[in-house]
């Protein structure tokens, strides 16, 4: 194609162009890319306003960067070569006509697409053009106004799930573009967004990782040595194994995880930064779901090595917390074991005991994140927290309602509510609230026990399960998230490629620092 051809001939032209280190023949200069912005001055108009580090490389190249724009008009990308010889390779984002600001006190949530989401999609565009050519070493970004959205999406957009290929592609370095001087504001917000992308990078790769390379032991293992390599002094790690899970009498945990012959394990995070009353997150940690002797279709089961994407999100988010050094105690409680049939499994119709002393009818194995978490937020009040906020790849129910487009919330706080809409906001990754009407709970009597693991009819099943959680917190400041919907990328994320999400951690961070402020 021309694109190729003109490609190879940019590369042969660098080659002439660019010397050899005379340390080893194998070294040479990095080929750097550079992501630019700018935004049509209206829809119908062709004329491109070109950000504050675009103007300066247009400039530089004696505007050949807006000659060559103005041809034919850019829907989102376009990538010029050979124009600069420091930028060998330029992508030119647009960034989509918004309206809206960044004030908490004047926001809308109806729509995620404000100024710092219209930064994010533009940049990882941009970022996603450059990745695919293997000629680029290193790629600097045009903060476009909004440094902490453009570093999150570069971050983010350059992600790949490569570990267990035999060749594996080293992506490019990543930098802020240096065309324009930058304030100590920007870099900090620059270093802010990378520590939310690498955050929910980490989620996306727990979530990505086969079953059998990804057992609870394994998940156990992969937190424990992140921790130690950066945050030893930070945060505390303890591993709670089935004799301790049994001591609690938490049978209502262990009934899914008998059926495996891989233990389970109860995984708590301790980051304390205050001496506020910890807020607990919760995260289901089931990774590999069959459904037990419920067994779901085998087309698409694959996809259930992430149904431990509670887990990995509030893993990701004490993580990133730690990265911020944000001051707020943290107390994150992670149950984790297989959902697997064998003669050992929990059989439709058998009656277990939670912590809390509840007997739970469980009728159908494959609602069993609402069991192990049912356990787990038990165990999450006896901190005496301030907030619990659990989130779980929960029910079908919940992607059938909202789709991929944002995170179905329950919550028994405004004031928490409130901070979650806010997090949302911010990180560009929305939530949405559902009800918790008490008529819902009446679905899940039992004739046998004190409760049902699944309601009685077939409708509402992702309210019917909230209420289900509910009978096993005593917080009064509770939200639990059901997350199934968002699970896997969606085309509407232009920097989240293809795979596991690791959404919404960048929300949860978010409302972790608006937590952190409240006195």
């Amino acid at each position: 194609s021309q694109k190729q051809w003109y490609q190879r001939r940019v590369r042969v032209s660098l080659r002439r162009l660019i010397p050899l280190s005379c340390n080893t023949a194998h070294t040479h200069r990095l080929l750097t890319g550079l992501v630019l912005t700018g935004k049509y001055e209206s829809p119908e108009s062709l004329t491109i306003e070109l950000s504050e580090c675009g103007k300066q490389f247009n400039e530089q190249v004696s505007s050949k960067l807006l000659d060559l724009a103005a041809i034919s008009k850019i829907s989102k990308t376009r990538t010029f070569y050979g124009l600069h010889e420091d930028y060998p390779f330029v992508a030119l984002s647009i960034v989509p006509q918004v309206e809206g600001n960044e004030s908490l006190q004047d926001y809308d949530v109806s729509s995620r697409h404000c100024v710092a989401e219209a930064v994010r999609s533009a940049v990882g565009n941009g970022v996603i053009a450059l990745k695919s050519d293997d000629s680029v070493d290193r790629i600097e970004v045009d903060s476009a106004g909004n440094a902490k959205a453009a570093s999150e999406a570069a971050q983010l957009a350059l992600y790949t799930f490569d570990m267990l290929k035999n060749k594996k592609k080293i992506p490019p370095q990543l930098s802020q573009c240096q065309l324009i001087g930058l304030p100590p504001t920007c870099v900090a917000d620059w270093e802010a967004g990378i520590a939310n992308a690498v955050s929910q990078n980490l989620a996306r790769h727990l979530m990505e990782t086969p079953g059998n390379h990804m057992t609870p032991r394994l998940f156990v293992e992969t937190i424990q040595q992140k921790v130690n390599e950066q945050y030893s002094d930070k945060i505390a790690v303890v591993v709670r194994d089935r004799e301790w899970i049994t001591e609690q009498k938490m049978g209502s945990f262990l009934s899914v995880a008998q059926g495996s012959d891989e233990p389970p394990y109860l995984l708590e995070l301790h980051y304390k930064n205050s001496d506020s009353a910890p807020v607990c997150l919760v995260g289901k940690g089931v990774t590999f779901d069959t459904g037990g002797i419920s067994i779901k279709p085998s087309k698409g089961m694959d996809a259930m090595r992430a149904d431990m994407g509670g887990a990995a999100c509030v893993a990701s988010a004490t993580i990133g917390a730690a990265a911020l050094n944000l001051p707020i105690n943290l107390i994150t409680l992670i149950p984790l074991c297989e959902n697997m049939p064998s003669g050992r499994a929990t059989k439709p119709g058998d009656v277990v005991t939670a912590m809390n002393g509840k007997t739970i009818q469980v009728d159908n194995t494959d609602a069993e994140g609402r069991l192990i978490l049912a356990d787990a937020l038990t165990y999450a009040d006896t901190f005496e927290p301030s907030h619990i906020i659990d989130m779980a790849t929960l029910t079908g129910a919940m992607a059938v309602a909202l789709g991929g487009e944002c995170v179905g919330t329950y919550s028994t706080s405004e004031n928490l509510w409130n901070v979650l809409e806010k997090g949302g906001y911010i990180s560009g990754d929305r939530l949405w609230r559902m009800p918790l009407f008490k008529e819902y709970g009446d679905l899940l009597k039992s004739r046998t026990a004190d409760l049902n693991n699944i309601s009685g009819g077939p409708y509402g099943g992702s309210v019917t399960a909230a209420k289900f959680l509910q009978n096993f917190v005593k917080c009064k400041s509770w939200a639990h998230l059901d997350i199934a919907g968002v699970m896997d990328s969606t085309d509407s994320f232009s920097y989240l490629p293809k795979g596991m999400s690791g959404r919404p951690t960048r929300s949860i961070i978010e409302t972790l620092k608006l937590l952190s402020l409240e006195k």
